[in-house]
């Protein structure tokens, strides 16, 4: 079955030990072919083919100009919702910020902070705040990912400068952007130490009480959390297939009228995908419609521009 091939080539593409840098094939050299037809690929394409059929759930049609390790990582990627009880190594929070803060930055504004929480009793809160969601808790870290706009209005007050521009919507898109840009970073190099993470939108579920338990000044927002911590390998995560290219990827100008076919096929990979794991096959566009059927499905979050307000956040 669909599902089953999938899991099979994923884990062993996973568990692959060996990360020799791949050797890109020939140009014009035919890599339509699955890699479970196609035995007798050398090692190093078959590894980069089995991620990008688990990531699609197809065969992978496009030639590979190069591969390497980050793009293993990256490929890799799922979300962790079950963790080890396993202490992080010491620096590990540094690191990974590091790397936070090496992620692009508009006009090296910097706009973003992060509050890290190990505390169980706090982290016990935020959980609940969030939607009752176990993982925070039990993630040995937790990091509130913020846009942050009260560092440059201090310096403004400091300087005597005026910071009018800090009180449009522009500014704090670009918090948000920043935020996530640099949470991003954070991702992928905590999974090329082997730890894993999960994103927690709940944060925003509500987020004056968050703001609250975090000691956040005005002008701070809460974007989102994220748990941090080694993979309980006794309860696996998958890799889950993604849109088709075609659906995504629009050359020169945007094309709606193609996306309809090939978003038909990605419905059947997700019914076999949520087959595999238990879940009803309800496939992409049923569960995604569901997500935005009414006010009540955005628990709190349809209240987000007077949150907002309450936070200190103008939008002019």
């Amino acid at each position: 079955m669909y599902h089953t091939a999938l899991a099979h080539l994923f884990r062993s593409s996973v568990n692959e030990q060996e990360h020799a840098p791949i050797h890109p094939p020939f140009a014009g050299e035919e890599t339509s072919m699955s890699t479970a037809a196609a035995p007798d690929l050398p090692a190093d394409i078959a590894k980069a083919m089995r991620a990008l059929e688990v990531r699609y759930g197809t065969p992978w049609s496009a030639p590979l100009p190069s591969w390497n390790d980050t793009l293993d990582t990256l490929l890799a990627h799922r979300s962790v919702r079950s963790y080890a009880h396993r202490p992080l190594p010491e620096g590990t929070l540094e690191t990974l910020i590091a790397a936070a803060q090496s992620a692009s930055t508009s006009s090296n504004l910097q706009t973003w902070s992060v509050v890290a929480i190990e505390n169980p009793e706090r982290k016990a809160r935020l959980a609940e705040l969030a939607g009752g969601q176990s993982h925070v808790r039990e993630a040995p870290l937790f990091l509130v990912w913020l846009a942050d706009l009260a560092r440059l209005e201090a310096a403004g007050a400091r300087s005597g400068a005026s910071v009018e521009g800090l009180h449009y919507l522009e500014t704090l898109v670009v918090g948000i952007i920043d935020a996530a840009l640099a949470a991003q970073n954070a991702v992928v190099a905590l999974e090329s130490l082997g730890m894993s993470t999960v994103y927690i939108g709940g944060i925003r579920n509500r987020p004056e009480q968050v703001a609250a338990e975090l000691g956040l000044p005005p002008r701070v927002l809460p974007v989102f959390g994220m748990c941090v911590g080694y993979p309980d390998e006794t309860r696996p995560a998958e890799v889950k297939p993604r849109l088709p290219q075609a659906v995504v990827l629009h050359r020169e100008q945007y094309d709606a009228p193609s996306q309809a076919a090939a978003i038909t096929q990605y419905d059947e990979i997700m019914s076999g995908f949520q087959t595999s794991q238990g879940l009803s096959a309800a496939g992409w566009t049923s569960r995604s419609l569901a997500r935005w059927r009414s006010r009540e499905s955005l628990h709190g979050r349809d209240r987000l521009r007077e949150a907002l307000n309450a936070l200190g956040f103008e939008l002019r």
